[in-house]
């Protein structure tokens, strides 16, 4: 009579410590994914919008590298862009490094 009663105990107390552990997971779980909605999909979206301007940066318009230099781009080669950052100033920077991509048609925003 003792042995199925301790037996059922166990059998009981694991299903409750399961349950115990998953509870204390959730509100991990829910941090990463309000982590992941609020910090890192936004920011694979901006990158990807920014690789796509990059890709497709053309002659005259306006740049913003890293290293902070803006300037009109003159020449676009393959892995290259010429950027004329002054009159007759030209400088030879590496596309992957462009932080801003500005077409000169477009309307300004309000101010």
């Amino acid at each position: 009579m003792f042995i199925p009663f301790t037996a059922q105990a166990t059998t009981g107390a694991a299903a409750s410590s399961g349950a115990a552990s998953f509870l204390s997971l959730a509100p991990l779980l829910l941090v990463f994914v309000v982590f992941y909605f609020l910090m890192i999909r936004p920011q694979q979206r901006r990158m990807k919008t920014l690789q796509a301007a990059v890709e497709g940066v053309k002659k005259g318009d306006q740049v913003t590298t890293a290293g902070g230099i803006v300037g009109k781009v003159t020449r676009v080669e393959d892995a290259l862009v010429e950027v004329e950052i002054a009159p007759n100033v030209r400088v030879r920077v590496v596309k992957a490094t462009l932080t801003d991509v500005v077409d000169p048609t477009a309307k300004p925003a309000n101010d």
